[in-house]
């Protein structure tokens, strides 16, 4: 485990974290010495981009009084926060809104800088896009880092729990309406996961949103029993 201290925040980071990475960033096909430099690279720029996720949240629960760790584990991480005065529901909204969107903010930021670097070259966005795997291994890493950010935070957005975008939907919904909160949570997963077996033949997805539908079913069901 790696521990450090970042905005005097807290961080650790799980081995799980690295495993899960480097299986989606296809560590399994990697055979040869670029392949696996490629993976040390998506490895570095998922890092980059999940911490400052996490740190979005982070800080904006600082900001309102609480206490603050980060974790990052497998399929990503958190930011755990407790302590100070009660949040009010847009407090909430917002902690929960600011992890995907600085990680937007930076995979827009890299794509500006991208274009930029494409242009002095007299190439556009969308070719160095296309052909990044066979470039330089620095337009790789830029590459990699404004796909991962910008998916990421797509992902996290979705109305699942316990995902940025169920979080949201939760707090919106408010704590009267949980089990219609829950049973969105529950469809949307297995639709994604189903989704993400058909058209991108990818069963890390979909193992993905089972847990996570898995998860919401349980806690559906505490609620019934209360």
């Amino acid at each position: 485990m790696i521990s450090f201290s970042l905005f005097n925040i807290p961080v650790r980071v799980l081995p799980w974290f690295w495993i899960t990475l480097a299986l989606i960033g296809g560590v399994i096909g990697a055979d040869t010495k670029q392949a696996l430099f490629k993976i040390l690279l998506f490895l570095i720029a998922g890092f980059i981009s999940i911490l400052i996720h996490e740190l979005g949240h982070a800080l904006t629960a600082k900001h309102f009084g609480k206490r603050v760790e980060i974790v990052l584990q497998a399929f990503g991480g958190y930011a755990a926060y407790s302590g100070g005065a009660p949040l009010s529901r847009p407090k909430t909204f917002l902690i929960t809104a600011a992890g995907p969107a600085i990680q937007i903010v930076l995979g827009i930021a890299v794509l500006i800088f991208l274009g930029f670097q494409a242009a002095q070259n007299g190439n556009s966005l969308a070719e160095i896009m296309r052909i990044s795997a066979q470039t330089s291994p620095a337009v790789y890493f830029w590459v990699t880092l404004a796909w991962i950010s910008l998916f990421w935070a797509v992902l996290n957005l979705v109305p699942v729990l316990p995902l940025d975008g169920g979080r949201l939907m939760e707090t919106i919904m408010g704590p009267q309406r949980i089990r219609l909160t829950l049973m969105i949570s529950i469809a949307v997963a297995i639709c994604i996961g189903l989704l993400g077996l058909t058209l991108a033949n990818s069963y890390l997805l979909p193992i993905f949103m089972g847990m996570m539908a898995y998860e919401s079913y349980k806690a559906l069901q505490q609620v019934s029993r209360r």
